[in-house]
């Protein structure tokens, strides 16, 4: 009777103190020699009139039970109430609080986006100061140079993508493995950039200005010739970046783009402003810099415990899993680039001053666009492990995305309205020709319009690609492209000019946003389904 009378206190005390502790340690029992319940006593007791003797392990998260007959029907009752409380201790997180992580991450991560358009936006300054035609000039110079580096996005997208999801289900040697394979993938990529650049570059040139800008071809040819041979070292560092990035580092790579922004920013005062070099010294000093950039990032990715030199050749299964999720992302970032260099184009054979005129906003667009990459690249580290990782929570995926989207939203109309400012308050930063300054006050409006929703549209395509919907990301990018192609044709031949290009860039933005938005919210999508189905990491396939 008094053992019968402890067991049932035992139990009571427990039910009771459950609802206080989150984790209550393991309850006393006389028959209990370790964390698994033994007697040492032998008792010829009925089992079904045994007690239930109930108790958590040290994680608190299983019932551990010692008891025959009746224990079935309690532990029913039991795991209901656990399964409840675990489900709401993993959405039990402050949303302020994870506003807080997500800026320690991408506040640095947002470091590494502005270097590259600063450096172009340092040129863009430097040489319209000095000359107009050289800063016509690059106009299509960039294209071929920072244009096609945004092409080449895929590479870092997919390594983060690939990096994250190999630490969610904590392998090291496929991590490792994964890395060597995406090294190799960059530096092909590379040299073949190198080969086309040094041997193709000025045909190229030649084919995208026209013959109404043959005066400016000889210039943009030296910068993309020059800026082309860092195309190896850009596009080897940028998978050991991408790595670093999605083991959630962002500090060392952050590092690394700050030494090559000062060594850019002190070539082009050396070369442009005191040894008068013009358009050619800007391109040897982003070039230099772009290598001492992929040199740190390669050092920061080795300090983690990986080689960065270890370099291994796909396989051809391994190559099909690259282009499973490469293949759509690329047909991303190819609509992306074929729209700017659109409107670059158009802009183009609308005469110098026009041409200049764009050249100075879409930069300026530029620098500003990519403070909402962070929040893309934050979905993409954070996401895999919510959705298909160990811990798997939809909860708090969902938590996660709605952080994103506020802080988007709030970031974007900051952006929006500084970047709007400067051209409107300063333009004599960028030139003192008064006819490119009226040019470029045309567009002002436009540029807020379609800066003010590209951190909220990076939020909802970083947590798409996070979930591997790169059939529908390849697809809706491609359709926007496809109809804001026509609008800019449209408009373009109706003779709208400049302010044209910039209405039809209003359009192409918004119409990701409203896409990528919608994706998500559908009940089938991958925040509201438990079943992994077609978004499962293992049956992945290409478009």
């Amino acid at each position: 009777m008094n053992l019968k009378t402890m067991a049932l206190h035992s139990h009571s005390a427990h039910l009771l103190t459950h609802k206080r502790f989150s984790r209550p340690s393991l309850l006393h029992n006389p028959f209990q020699t370790s964390h698994v319940f033994r007697s040492s006593v032998r008792y010829d007791t009925n089992p079904a009139s045994f007690p239930v003797l109930v108790a958590r392990n040290e994680g608190g998260r299983r019932l551990v039970t010692a008891c025959m007959g009746n224990a079935d029907s309690e532990e029913e009752e039991e795991e209901p109430v656990l399964v409840a409380e675990k489900k709401e201790e993993l959405v039990e997180r402050s949303l302020w609080k994870q506003v807080k992580d997500i800026v320690m991450f991408s506040g640095p991560a947002t470091g590494l986006w502005i270097c590259g358009p600063l450096m172009s936006l340092i040129s863009t300054a430097v040489i319209g100061q000095a000359s107009s035609t050289e800063l016509a000039a690059l106009g299509p110079g960039t294209v071929f140079c920072d244009n096609m580096n945004l092409l080449f996005m895929f590479l870092s997208i997919a390594t983060s993508n690939m990096v994250a999801t190999a630490l969610a289900k904590r392998d090291k040697k496929e991590l490792q493995h994964q890395i060597s394979i995406l090294l190799f993938v960059g530096l092909t990529c590379g040299v073949l950039m190198l080969l086309f650049t040094q041997f193709l570059g000025s045909w190229a040139l030649t084919a995208f200005a026209g013959p109404k800008n043959a005066h400016i071809i000889p210039a943009a040819s030296k910068y993309v010739q020059i800026r082309g041979l860092a195309w190896p070292a850009i596009l080897f560092g940028l998978v050991a970046q991408s790595a670093s990035l999605g083991m959630k580092d962002s500090l060392g790579p952050l590092k690394a783009l700050v030494v090559a922004s000062v060594v850019n920013g002190l070539g082009h005062v050396v070369l442009c402003n005191f040894l008068h070099y013009g358009i050619t010294g800007a391109a040897w000093a982003t070039m230099a810099s772009q290598i001492v950039a992929a040199g740190m990032m390669i050092e920061a990715l080795n300090k983690k415990g990986f080689s960065a030199f270890s370099i291994s050749v796909p396989s051809p299964r391994e190559c099909l899993q690259i282009f499973g999720i490469a293949g759509p992302v690329f047909v991303t970032m190819f609509s992306k680039v074929a729209f700017y260099s659109l409107m670059t184009y158009f802009a183009t054979a609308m005469g110098t001053n026009i041409v200049a005129a764009h050249q100075v906003m879409i930069q300026m667009y530029g620098m500003c666009v990519v403070w909402g990459e962070p929040l893309s690249q934050t979905a993409q580290s954070f996401m895999p492990e919510l959705l298909y990782g160990v811990d798997r929570s939809l909860e708090k995926a969902r938590m996660l995305l709605k952080s994103l989207v506020i802080i988007g939203a709030i970031l974007g109309l900051a952006i929006g309205a500084i970047g709007m400012s400067v051209p409107w308050l300063f333009p004599n930063i960028f030139t003192f020709d008064l006819k490119v300054i009226q040019e470029m006050h045309k567009v002002l409006f436009l540029f807020f319009l379609s800066l003010s929703i590209t951190p909220c549209t990076h939020s909802l395509e970083g947590t798409l690609l996070a979930g591997r919907d790169l059939t529908f990301i390849s697809f809706s990018m491609s359709s926007c492209f496809s109809l804001g192609a026509l609008l800019l044709l449209l408009l373009n031949s109706r003779g709208f000019g400049l302010p044209g290009c910039w209405f039809a860039l209003v359009g192409f933005q918004w119409a990701r946003f409203f896409l990528a938005l919608r994706r998500l919210l559908s009940p089938n999508g991958m925040l509201h389904t438990e079943e992994l189905g077609s978004y499962n990491v293992g049956k992945l396939k290409a478009t």
